[in-house]
């Protein structure tokens, strides 16, 4: 979900709690505060030596210790008028993808990408996921998609991306 797609479902959802989904029927506790806001510019090269770049926008979820019996969650309005603040302060790419960090006692931290988002209720419920790593020049490289599902993982059945067999890295 890019910036500033999550922006208008907040502002369309202003009356409702914000909820986080951070895997399947988990949900980030009600304790939660926005800690910060990451602006990140990502220049990368892969291992078929191609180059590229692009921004994301990373908010922090934190689950306060202190407010572990809390019940009730944050509105968007409140997450909105956060988030409005550290515009005015270090203006966002709007185009950026959106990812939310994320961790607690059973689960790492991890950059979560926004799945979709359900209302239900008086919730709106940001479903994320985690973004699995990929070999981004298969081509190059010569490494067939062979992808084989086994017990709810999904396996890739290639040889390593930066093998030095493969002269690609």
């Amino acid at each position: 979900m890019k910036t500033q797609e999550f922006f208008k479902v907040l502002e369309n959802n202003k009356q409702k709690s914000l909820l986080f989904e951070y895997a399947p029927n988990l949900l980030v506790g009600a304790n939660y505060h926005i800690t910060e806001v990451k602006h990140i510019v990502v220049d990368s090269v892969d291992c078929g030596a191609q180059t590229d770049s692009w921004n994301e926008t990373i908010i922090q979820l934190w689950e306060s210790p202190l407010e572990k019996g809390k019940t009730d969650y944050m509105s968007a309005y409140k997450a909105l008028a956060i988030l409005k603040k550290v515009g005015e302060m270090k203006a966002f790419d709007l185009e950026s993808e959106v990812k939310f960090e994320y961790s607690n006692a059973n689960f790492h931290t991890a950059q979560l990408f926004v799945n979709d988002f359900e209302i239900h209720g008086d919730n709106l419920i940001l479903k994320l996921a985690i973004e699995k790593t990929d070999c981004k020049a298969k081509e190059i490289c010569g490494i067939p998609e062979k992808i084989v599902e086994a017990a709810e993982k999904i396996v890739e059945n290639v040889e390593s991306c930066c093998s030095p067999s493969l002269g690609c890295c």
